[in-house]
């Protein structure tokens, strides 16, 4: 996949409302299944190898092997033929002094990757090491160098930076992607200091931004790291501004994911006969008349599935009497069908939904249960009257 065609597939993103998302990963699972699930490119760190290891991504800044080596071996081998369709990064450690880098660059570009990304970086080395690095020439001013190579031989570049100088710098140099390094992803942080944390980032992130735009107004500017590690986070970021497109994650997609579910499926394998009675698994499965009466089943299990497919027949099957009995039963408790019940119940969520101007109509759509959008908007429109469209309108005029 060529520059041109990279870049026209992300405007193309960014015109219909969308942001830009970049997944940093060691391991070809979690490159393919971010792939298949909208990731717009996949960057091959070093750290994200040592991740997989169970280790820090700090150890990507240790001599415990060779960078460049590392992610050549990984990246052309378990991820480039693996994900096709979206784009691959080589995280190229710019101050490697084993390598030309002119002819490393056509080297990764021949090995099918589609740019890189200055990774790993002085960026986020300080104090006296730092100056000990640069007095040895190994400095910033190299990683910049790559970039310009990388981009005047027509590959896709992200430039990791930490200032308002070298966002200049890389911007000038030809980077299509300008993405403000917060740090290392953090967690821990709860409450008023998580909301102190997160508002110093967007400061810092707009401030640099805003000294490449200047420069290259056409750049894509994302972000990446320190406290900005949820979904809810990186909303918090692209509010109130148009400047941030993007977010680019490595232990929020790798690290942090398997952390909490592997934790949580441990505990439950090792906690078998101790789990919570309230859950509605649990309560199928040791049957439903033990914890419910048959209506308040169906009626919990719409409030849990109602985004699936539910089918009636199914759930009568589960309650272990015939579909008939449940209808009447439904329907003599409740004062209508359970299909009417259950459209009511979605669109009575979409309209809640709508209520987030950032969720696109169609995401609304599918989030009710609808994978029709036409189908949808009809009986959006039977229930309430109006059109999604004009309802959320409507809203924003009551406001």
């Amino acid at each position: 996949m060529n520059r041109t065609a990279i870049l026209e597939r992300l405007q193309t993103q960014l015109h219909e409302g969308n942001h830009i998302i970049g997944v940093s990963t060691g391991t070809g699972i979690t490159a393919k299944v971010a792939a298949e699930s909208g990731a717009d490119f996949i960057l091959m760190l070093n750290s994200g190898k040592f991740r997989q290891m169970g280790r820090s991504s700090l150890a990507g800044f240790l001599p415990f092997c060779n960078s460049n080596e590392m992610v050549m071996d990984f990246g052309s081998r378990e991820i480039v033929p693996l994900v096709r369709h979206t784009p691959v990064l080589f995280g190229l450690n710019a101050n490697d002094p084993t390598r030309d880098m002119a002819k490393y660059i056509e080297e990764i570009k021949a090995r099918g990757f589609a740019g890189i990304n200055n990774y790993p970086t002085v960026g986020l080395i300080d104090g006296k090491f730092r100056e000990a690095l640069e007095e040895d020439g190994i400095c910033y001013e190299q990683e910049v160098e790559a970039i310009r190579l990388a981009h005047q031989q027509e590959l896709f570049t992200v430039a990791f930076v930490f200032d308002e100088q070298q966002a200049v710098q890389m911007a000038e140099a030809g980077a299509e992607v300008i993405c403000v390094h917060l740090g290392l992803t953090v967690g821990g942080l709860l409450g008023a200091r998580k909301v102190v944390s997160l508002e110093a980032a967007k400061t810092k992130a707009l401030r640099i931004l805003a000294a490449a735009g200047e420069v290259k107004p056409e750049v894509i500017q994302m972000i990446y790291g320190g406290p900005v590690k949820t979904p809810v986070d990186v909303q918090y970021m692209y509010s109130n501004n148009t400047a941030i497109m993007g977010y680019i994650g490595g232990s929020a997609f790798e690290r942090i994911p398997s952390e909490q579910s592997i934790t949580a499926i441990t505990r439950d394998f090792k906690r078998l006969g101790k789990l919570n009675e309230d859950d509605l698994m649990v309560q199928m499965l040791s049957g439903i008349t033990k914890h419910y009466d048959y209506v308040e089943f169906v009626k919990e299990y719409v409030a849990q599935n109602y985004s699936e497919e539910i089918i009636f027949a199914d759930l009568a099957q589960v309650a272990h009497i015939s579909r008939s009995y449940l209808s009447s039963l439904f329907k003599k408790e409740v004062g209508c069908s359970f299909q009417s019940y259950l459209v009511n119940y979605r669109i009575d969520k979409a309209a809640t939904l709508l209520q987030s101007p950032h969720l696109q109509l169609s995401e609304v759509a599918a989030m009710a249960g609808y994978s029709d959008y036409a189908q949808f908007s009809r009986m959006f429109k039977k229930l309430k009257g109006c059109s999604p469209r004009q309802y959320r309108s409507n809203l924003n005029t009551r406001i």
